[in-house]
């Protein structure tokens, strides 16, 4: 068992020699700069809160292995994000609708749907939708706090998200 504060200098180094490595790989997979800048930020952070009795062999390539997984993770919840809510650019040169009396209504309206759609959900799939939509938190940090699987969270998330949109949809297509 290596000592952690051996552990610690060594994933630092480690950390430090091969950050541009790190970086491009997950700029391969996300194609953007920034997000491949926190994707590494997250792995180092993972990787640092791990205790150095979980021996691992190959720390770089572990490293690696991370820093792919991530990336993909947040590919998958971008694309997917992007599908349900449009991109940010669609509503650029979109007439403000926003302070119209009839846009209140509507907008009431939608959320007492939703509301409505929740409120017939299971009480831990409805908690799973709160966590992530209102108090942001990630798959992992909602699998912790929940004590279920991640990819258990990911198909509740997504099966509410879809549960609000057929409502939605619905509601928009009886005439008012």
């Amino acid at each position: 068992m290596i000592p952690v504060e051996k552990w610690t200098q060594e994933i630092n180094t480690l950390f430090i020699s091969n950050r541009v490595q790190l970086r491009r790989a997950a700029y391969k997979i996300l194609g953007d700069w920034e997000r491949s800048d926190d994707i590494v930020q997250d792995a180092y952070i993972k990787i640092i809160e791990m205790t150095a009795a979980q021996d691992i062999r190959q720390p770089l390539a572990y490293m690696f292995q991370i820093v792919r997984n991530l990336a993909i993770d947040h590919y998958r919840r971008m694309v997917f994000e992007t599908e349900l809510f449009g991109i940010d650019e669609e509503g650029l040169h979109v007439p403000a609708l926003a302070d119209l009396p009839e846009t209140h209504a509507i907008n009431r309206q939608h959320i007492a749907l939703v509301i409505q759609v929740l409120a017939k959900l299971p009480e831990r799939t409805k908690r799973v939708f709160e966590l992530y939509r209102i108090d942001g938190y990630t798959h992992r940090m909602i699998a912790d706090e929940l004590n279920i699987s991640t990819s258990l969270a990911n198909i509740l998330i997504r099966e509410t998200t879809n549960h609000c949109r057929n409502a939605l949809q619905s509601c928009s297509a009886v005439p008012q």
